[in-house]
């Protein structure tokens, strides 16, 4: 019997199968509202209050590399991407729980590392660390968190109620963390290259890189926005459909109409590319919409809004429009700077396992 690889349906097919398979555990009179295919599953507490849950891996060599990771910024990075989804579902994260594989390398300091980066995000995120579980590894460093929020059932958002008509929104800046990306690797390669022909490498010149700081802060230490969700919350505004940017602009859209039954029309021009990663696409001879598009790891939110909710985020200095929702037979399509309109297609992200 020949066995199909999971390379062949790639990350996204692989999710399907296993929802589908999820789907019959739950049953009909059932307290879950969403089980897998948003970012947190949805679980109602009471009349008023919904629970939500979200957890996510992150394994060395797939992840994160040591060589270019520090461990405070990688504890950090590990609860924030975790938050990151909870502020999708407009909610507040509330305590998360933390379970760590280690090699038989592992020092005392290194865990010690690791979490004083966990904690500091916990105190800036206001969630606790409850609990979690150790385990030897015999291939890594393996952090997987879960984070649990709450929301009430007027303010949750799912990727699921975008309509024709909304206009699409971003926070922040994209393509920072590809481009920080990009530059860490050069930094590995040229590392290694030392380390090969014999020659001593400083590990502090990892320190002289202070034009790529932004970027590389993007992607070692991003920040997930709960300012904004607060922000949300003062204002009484209510997203129709939102998600965290983790695999791209592009991909990202595509999940969140295919939840909505819906197309959508984005414009370059509008797009908003952080200026430093401009700066490194130059020099990398690439293009920084190509990183703000399909880099991934941003960890801003994508969300859309009704005309009438627009002057609530008018003012707001770190939020753009750059498109709106249109009918699902019109498709998915970014509008270049020229007026041409040119298919967004799908996938435009990372996948774990496409070959």
């Amino acid at each position: 019997m020949s066995l199909k690889p999971i390379s062949e349906i790639g990350e996204f097919g692989l999710i399907e199968k296993i929802s589908s398979l999820c789907k019959k555990t739950i049953p009909e009179k059932s307290s879950i509202v969403e089980g897998i295919g948003d970012d947190c599953a949805v679980v109602e507490l009471d009349t008023s209050r919904l629970q939500v849950s979200t957890t996510d891996l992150l394994v060395e060599g797939v992840h994160f590399d040591l060589l270019t990771t520090p461990l405070h910024h990688l504890g950090s990075k590990s609860l924030s991407v975790n938050v990151s989804d909870i502020c999708a579902m407009n909610a507040k994260p509330s305590y998360a729980l933390v379970s760590i594989a280690l090699p038989p390398s592992a020092s005392v300091d290194m865990v010690e590392q690791l979490y004083q980066g966990m904690t500091h995000a916990a105190g800036l995120y206001g969630t606790a660390l409850v609990g979690g579980d150790t385990s030897a590894s015999s291939t890594g460093l393996v952090i997987s968190v879960t984070v649990v929020g709450e929301t009430s059932k007027e303010r949750i958002t799912m990727r699921s109620g975008a309509k024709p008509g909304d206009m699409i929104c971003v926070t922040g800046a994209l393509g920072g963390a590809a481009a920080g990306l990009n530059v860490l690797m050069r930094e590995k390669q040229i590392m290694m290259e030392h380390l090969q022909s014999g020659e001593e490498y400083d590990r502090n010149m990892m320190n002289d890189l202070k034009e790529y700081s932004g970027a590389i802060q993007n992607q070692l230490l991003p920040s997930a926005r709960t300012d904004i969700i607060d922000y949300f919350e003062r204002n009484s505004i209510v997203p129709g459909a939102m998600i965290d940017l983790s695999d791209g602009l592009a991909s990202d859209l595509h999940h969140l109409c295919r939840r909505s039954q819906a197309g959508a029309r984005i414009e370059e021009g509008r797009i908003p590319v952080l200026s430093e990663a401009r700066h490194i696409a130059d020099e990398f001879q690439q293009d920084a919409l190509d990183y703000a598009i399909s880099g991934g790891e941003d960890y801003q939110l994508l969300f859309t809004i009704s005309g009438e909710q627009f002057s609530a985020i008018a003012e707001h200095p770190d939020i753009s429009v750059i498109g709106s929702i249109t009918p699902e037979e019109d498709g998915i399509v970014l509008s270049d700077i020229y007026g041409m309109n040119i298919t967004l297609k799908e996938p435009g992200g990372f996948d774990h396992f496409r070959k």
